[in-house]
This record gives C-alpha cells, sequence and structure tokens, in this order.
C-alpha cells in the first residue's frame, strides 16, 4: 500500500468515527420526542370493542374485552391485575393498571361495561336489547389504552383503572356506578387526583364542566385544552350533574373530575355505535390529558 493509500484509508476512518461520535451525541443531546396520542388507533381500539359485542358482565363479550385490554396493557408495559368484589350480590371485576411500585398520584377511569337494556331506544321494541356502546364506555377505554401507550415511563406515578358495572342503575338487582364503589371501598391510599373519561367519542363533542367535579381541576384541564386549541370541545360552563364513576372518590374527600359528554343523543340506545364515534373527539380528549400529566410533573 502506497502512502497516499494509506492516508486515504486513514482519512476514511477518521471519517466514520467522527460520523459515529455525532450520532451517538446526537442521541444524548437531542432524545426521541414521546410518541403522540393517535386517535385513529384509539378508533381502532373503539371498533374492536364494539367488535366483541354487548360487554355486559357476564356475558362472553365482557370475557373478551378484559382478556383484550389486559393484553394491550401488557404490551404497552404495564402490569394489570383484576379487582374482584360483589355488590348487591352481583361479581364485580375493576382491571387496574400501574407501572412501577409507587402510589399513584393520579387515577385515570374509564367504565368498560355495557348496559343491559336499551331502555331510552325511540323503538319500543328494542328497548329490551343490550346496547352496543361504542361512546359509553368504549370511548373510555380507547383514551385510557392510547395513553397507556404514550404516557413517558418518567411521568408522575398513574394507575389505569377500568371499572366493571357502571351502567345497570334502574335495573331490578343492579345500581350505578357498583365497580367504582367497590374501587374505592378497597382503596388504601388517597390519590391527589382522580380523572374519569366517559361519553367523549360523541363526533359531536361538548365537553361542559360538571357540577359536582373538583373545580381546580377542571380549570387546569379545561386551561390546558384550550391553549392546545380544543376549547370548542371543551366549554367553560357548567351544566351537568352527574352520578358517576368520580362520585365515590368525591365522598370518600379525594380530588375528582368528570370530563363527560352528555349532550348525546344515542345515551341508552341501540344507535350508540360506531358511527357515532370521531378520531377527532378521542384525540382532544386524550391529547389534553397527556399534556395535563406532563405539566403536573414539572409543578414542584
Amino acid at each position: 500500500m502506497t502512502k497516499k493509500s494509506k492516508a486515504f484509508f486513514l482519512s476514511g476512518i477518521v471519517l466514520v468515527l467522527l460520523a459515529a461520535a455525532a450520532w451517538i451525541a446526537a442521541q444524548f443531546l437531542n432524545p426521541a420526542q414521546p410518541e403522540g396520542f393517535d386517535g385513529q388507533r384509539a378508533l381502532t381500539d373503539v371498533e374492536t370493542q364494539v367488535g366483541f359485542g354487548p360487554r355486559t358482565p357476564g356475558s362472553a363479550g365482557h370475557a373478551q374485552v378484559q382478556e383484550w385490554m389486559q393484553a394491550e396493557l401488557t404490551e404497552a408495559g404495564w402490569d394489570t391485575r383484576i379487582q374482584s368484589a360483589e355488590m348487591l350480590g352481583n361479581p364485580v371485576e375493576n382491571i387496574i393498571a400501574s407501572r412501577g411500585d409507587e402510589q399513584p398520584q393520579i387515577i385515570l377511569g374509564a367504565h368498560y361495561d355495557t348496559r343491559l337494556v336499551a331502555d331510552n331506544d325511540p323503538d319500543p321494541a328494542r328497548q329490551r336489547e343490550p346496547v352496543p356502546g361504542a361512546n359509553d364506555g368504549a370511548s373510555g377505554v380507547a383514551v385510557l389504552l392510547e395513553l397507556a401507550r404514550v404516557l413517558p415511563k418518567d411521568s408522575l406515578p398513574v394507575w389505569l383503572v377500568f371499572f366493571d358495572a357502571e351502567d345497570n342503575g334502574r335495573i331490578e338487582g343492579w345500581d350505578w356506578i357498583l365497580g367504582s364503589r367497590a374501587f374505592v371501598d378497597q382503596l388504601e391510599f388517597q390519590p391527589e387526583a382522580v380523572v374519569i373519561v366517559d361519553m367523549i367519542g360523541d363526533a359531536d363533542l361538548n365537553i361542559y364542566m360538571e357540577r359536582n367535579s373538583n373545580r381546580e381541576l377542571v380549570l387546569e384541564i379545561w386551561g390546558v385544552a384550550a391553549e392546545l386549541g380544543f376549547e370548542n370541545f371543551f366549554i367553560r360552563e357548567i351544566k351537568w350533574s352527574m352520578l358517576d364513576d368520580h362520585t365515590p372518590f368525591l365522598e370518600a374527600g379525594i380530588p375528582a373530575v368528570d370530563i363527560i359528554d352528555f349532550d348525546y343523543p344515542y345515551w341508552h340506545t341501540t344507535g350508540d355505535t360506531i358511527d357515532k364515534v370521531s378520531a377527532e373527539s378521542l384525540e382532544a380528549v386524550g391529547a389534553t390529558l397527556l399534556e395535563w400529566i406532563e405539566r403536573r410533573g414539572q409543578t414542584p
């Protein structure tokens, strides 16, 4: 090898080493940004749930959605367990997802069951049919599952809780919010905040401030939504007073907020189907909560 060839060879090696060093430095100085909330992927999760059929307690669809949710959470790096209880003689199975051993500062919750009967259906002949639950049930679950995928691992300690037996009040032998009541009955610590998402996939999304919710949390979350450009979805007016999965937490003195669009004409009807749900609505809620959690983690 001539001197000139050796010089070219050594120069090539130096250039390769410099390029490698630059790449390594870039990874440390500019780490990959966390993935954003994907409303389309959340909509696919709604479709999957509806595809199981009614998720009424004790049904085949109920068992299928439990298994599927736990598989999705495990794939996203969360540990899951089923919290079993009996309420009014009915078995209740909440699913709790966590990462690490720290007690959660925040609990995000949604119910995954669907109503036994569509007693608000405009067709009396269909009022004994089960509710499909695309918005009332599947939308909240979809938001929590997508947050499970995109919440940074170094975020505040968070639990994702999927409540059973929320939706069967006014039916003999049942009541509303049995799963969340069972959860709070067994709760041995006090989180800083609880956020419930319910019926938040409506393509015509109008989320008013719920009257019973913790005012400070409401202002925080609605403020973040406005900064992100979602003020048309999160409306800064108080409208509804809800009995929902936030209620047992409030009764226990735990700050809680109910994010719910109760202006939904297909509530407890057979019309609560996938065509009423939009990726844009799911993303507005999910992106808002993702940003809100990250900001709370930065608060001294």
